[in-house]
């Protein structure tokens, strides 16, 4: 087994290279050739070979491979919100029960629970372009299936929930790859940019994957999941035509088991990571029950159903790709340690301002500060993580994290249900905003000022 690569070095100091770094013969300038020199300097500046600032949108950008996945990438990601809201709109019309939304909700999402570490285990041993082209090949296959049973025009409710459980599942195994593609596509250095962009065009999807919904509903909810099926052919050809290597550095000799027990390891000994996910652990599980919830909530509170309720849910995600973009130009290439010590006091503020009103005009605004507010969050703490682990264990962190952020909200919003059925949403809310208060406490990822990485307790098994 190769040993585990240091991960707990500063990201933002990972790539300068200072007169520290120098061999001892060459740290006096007169000793170095001239063109040795011109090297230095380059590598100094902070910027890529057509002057941008490492770490930006830009940056990430300028990287043709990249550029191609993130297209097909947003093009599939469109149909799959199609897809999401308009599923949890017929839930709701089917049944008008919060619990129902929620069982729903933890089919298409719960997954991520059980599958994602086996997938993260996949994804650190295969060749993660084929995981990605056969997962994104299955979940397509499965909304032709979710279309058909919807032209039924009164679709069973265990019918939605198996087939949804299924796409669930090819989802979860995917995700961990999907999540460990970047350092493939984009230069280390780059990587904040690269998550701001992937960030901001999910987020982009979110808007006009409702909108586009709304457009055609018209025609009924099978054409919407027939539509969300073809799009899957975008992500599968752009992977496919990426002229990069995907393998991971892996060693073949160590077993399934060793290797998902190693990847725990990594997160549970170096204290960013583990304070990363254990931040958005709890925020996935109490704050963002409102996400598949919303249905209820608008028609209940606000008096929104139809095709208002795809506008409301668009102006959610209009603001989630506005806090995706802030951390890729304003704050790309800068620390991001300390953003949760604003994001977090700012969500729940809004979320308890969400709470309260009763006002459509007015929960549009404030719904779009809420998204604004939580992917600023959540997109700084995945780039922690991206920059913090190294591409060996990449695949297994990265299953970890969408246990935790996308593996909890279903959970969340699965207990959430029928309390939200006997007492309303206003109360649920309010637990979720104090929750992201608190943990205001421990919103500080500075390295330097918590506590030293524990050395393992025992080796690790062959």
């Amino acid at each position: 087994m190769n040993p585990p690569s240091p991960i707990t070095a500063t990201p933002t100091a990972r790539h300068e290279l200072s007169g520290d770094d120098l061999p001892t013969e060459v740290k006096d300038p007169t000793a170095l050739a001239e063109p040795t020199l011109r090297l230095l300097r380059r590598r100094r500046s902070s910027g890529d070979r057509s002057g941008r600032r490492h770490g930006t949108v830009g940056a990430a950008l300028s990287h043709q491979a990249f550029r191609r996945v993130a297209a097909g990438a947003f093009a599939s990601n469109i149909g799959t919100w199609m897809q999401n809201v308009t599923l949890i709109a017929l839930a709701n019309q089917l049944t008008h029960s919060g619990a129902f939304v929620g069982l729903v909700s933890f089919a298409q999402l719960g997954p991520m629970l059980l599958a994602s570490p086996v997938g993260g285990v996949l994804a650190d041993r295969f060749d993660r372009r084929h995981i990605i082209m056969a997962g994104s090949a299955v979940q397509g296959s499965l909304s032709v299936v979710l279309a058909i049973v919807a032209w039924n025009g009164n679709p069973p409710p265990w019918a939605l929930v198996l087939i949804v459980l299924g796409i669930g599942m090819a989802n979860a195994l995917i995700a961990p790859s999907n999540g460990a593609l970047l350092p493939h596509l984009v230069d280390r250095r780059d990587l904040s940019g690269a998550v701001a962009v992937n960030s901001a065009a999910m987020n982009g999807s979110r808007v006009l994957g409702p909108l586009l919904a709304a457009l055609v509903s018209s025609l009924g909810t099978g054409w919407i999941f027939m539509i969300n099926a073809g799009t899957y052919v975008f992500v599968i050809a752009a992977v496919g035509a990426a002229k990069v290597a995907f393998a991971p550095p892996t060693d073949g000799a160590v077993g399934p088991w060793a290797r998902f027990r190693e990847g725990l390891d990594t997160a549970r000994e170096d204290p960013v990571l583990r304070r990363v996910l254990g931040i958005v652990s709890l925020f996935s599980l109490c704050s963002l029950v409102f996400i598949y919830q919303l249905p209820g909530l608008a028609e209940n509170q606000l008096g929104i159903t139809g095709s208002a309720f795809y506008r409301l849910f668009a102006a959610f995600g209009l603001g989630a790709a506005g806090g995706a973009i802030l951390l890729g130009t304003v704050l790309g290439g800068r620390p991001l340690h300390r953003v949760p010590l604003f994001a977090l006091p700012a969500f729940a503020v809004t979320l308890a301002a969400f709470a309260f009103t009763h006002d459509p005009v007015a929960a549009h605004f404030i719904i779009f500060a809420l998204g604004f507010f939580y992917f600023t969050l959540v997109t700084a703490l995945s780039t922690t993580l991206q920059e913090e682990v190294d591409d060996e264990h990449r695949g297994r962190v990265m299953g970890l994290w969408m246990i935790a952020w996308a593996g909890l909200v279903p959970v969340g919003s699965l207990l959430a249900g029928p309390v939200i059925d006997k007492v309303g949403g206003t109360p649920v809310l309010l637990f979720g905003a104090v929750v992201a208060l608190a943990l205001t406490k421990v919103g500080n990822l500075d390295r330097n000022q918590l506590p030293e990485r524990r050395p393992l307790t025992r080796p690790l098994p062959n």
